[in-house]
């Protein structure tokens, strides 16, 4: 199975137009870009997760692409408990560690806010056919047709390239080269897989070519991509759940606002 594929655990997100659910993450990402508080984005978290289930985002496969973003998070607010900005009681100076009331809370904020912009997005994208992602974003965003399509055709060839790293660690192992050594092994690798790469890139460019994909007449498309009332829902609850974000935070009179 492609690790581009959508899981069709949840039918009713499936049916939304890829490029609504990219604008409902726009103004969420910008409200919690704005401030750093644990409020916002624990609210945030809250309201994601809440909406994920009411839509029927419940495959054990789709939350499993978001446990390294739930290993990274902590690990990011950990640096900043350790090195950030000092300020209130010092609860552990050692060096250059200073853990102060002031860091801790910067911390717990950092870790929130990552796992707030980032697990929507891990999320939603794991519901997206790239095919239907170049479709609106040629004919909704008017996109260029040549970098949509270029850039479809480029994610359709990473499933390719895990199979083809797959056959390389094979070959070496079965020619006795990758039983020492595996830092060289891995460069070599990496090589072998980069010149593959160039020459299945250059002869896609060729075909596409040939095929008349850089021409200069309108192109037209063999699927609509429609909007209707559920795309109007998501990119809406993008928008409420951002405002609630920074109404919480305010009312909370914890709203830092970053950029003054």
């Amino acid at each position: 199975m492609s690790l581009l594929a959508p899981d069709r655990a949840g039918p009713r997100v499936l049916t939304v137009n890829p490029v609504a659910k990219i604008a409902a993450l726009l103004p969420l990402t910008l409200c919690l870009l704005l401030t750093l508080d644990w409020v916002s984005a624990t609210v945030a978290v809250v309201g994601e997760l809440v909406l994920f289930l009411a839509v029927g985002l419940r495959s054990g496969r789709i939350w499993l692409r978001a446990v390294p973003l739930l290993v990274a998070a902590p690990l990011a607010g950990l640096t900043m408990v350790l090195y950030g900005q000092a300020s209130g009681d010092t609860y552990l100076q050692l060096g250059l560690v200073h853990v102060t009331e002031g860091s801790v809370a910067i911390g717990l904020a950092t870790t929130a806010r990552l796992v707030a912009i980032a697990l929507p997005a891990v999320v939603l994208f794991a519901t997206i056919d790239p095919t239907d992602l170049a479709d609106g974003l040629a004919q909704r965003w008017r996109l260029p047709s040549r970098f949509v399509l270029g850039a479809l055709a480029g994610l359709r060839l990473v499933g390719l390239f895990l199979q083809d790293w797959r056959s390389l660690e094979l070959a070496r192992r079965a020619r006795g080269v990758a039983d020492a050594g595996r830092l060289r092994r891995l460069v070599g690798q990496a090589l072998a897989l980069l010149v593959l790469a160039v020459r299945r890139g250059s002869r896609l460019a060729t075909a596409m070519e040939a095929r008349g994909f850089d021409g200069p007449a309108k192109r037209t498309w063999a699927r609509p991509s429609p909007v209707g009332r559920a795309e109007v829902v998501t990119v809406g609850c993008g928008v409420v759940l951002g405002a609630v974000c920074v109404a919480a935070a305010v009312a909370a009179g914890t709203w830092n606002f970053i950029l003054t």
